[in-house]
């Protein structure tokens, strides 16, 4: 099977001098556990004040797609995604929360 590459694209922010706040929920985020194997699937809500520019979406849902396959606890994912997003877009201010559904009768917020 064919690796999916992480690469998000961005466009240029049509209003740089506002601050403005981008929100994009994602409620069908799927990663693997690195003990188990077993799918997690949560919900991932991105905010962000976009400085320069702003996330192209259809690369977003890609990119979070592309973590199917990857085992990894739920804290390392969500940072990592954070950290990804930042990079790229650089924003005034950049908030992602991950809401993992219930497993084992524990659901996590991240």
């Amino acid at each position: 099977m064919e690796e999916q590459l992480k690469i998000l694209e961005t466009f240029e922010n049509p209003n740089k001098e506002r601050a403005y706040t981008i929100e994009h929920i994602a409620p069908e985020f799927t990663s693997l556990c690195p003990k188990t194997g077993q799918p997690d699937f949560a919900t991932i809500n991105l905010e962000y004040i976009p400085n320069e520019l702003c996330v192209e979406l259809k690369s977003y849902k890609i990119y979070l797609n592309s973590y199917r396959n990857d085992g990894m606890f739920f804290e390392a994912v969500t940072n990592k995604i954070l950290d990804d997003l930042v990079s790229v877009c650089m924003p005034r201010y950049m908030h992602l929360t991950a809401e993992f559904n219930v497993r084992g009768g524990i659901s996590s917020i991240i």
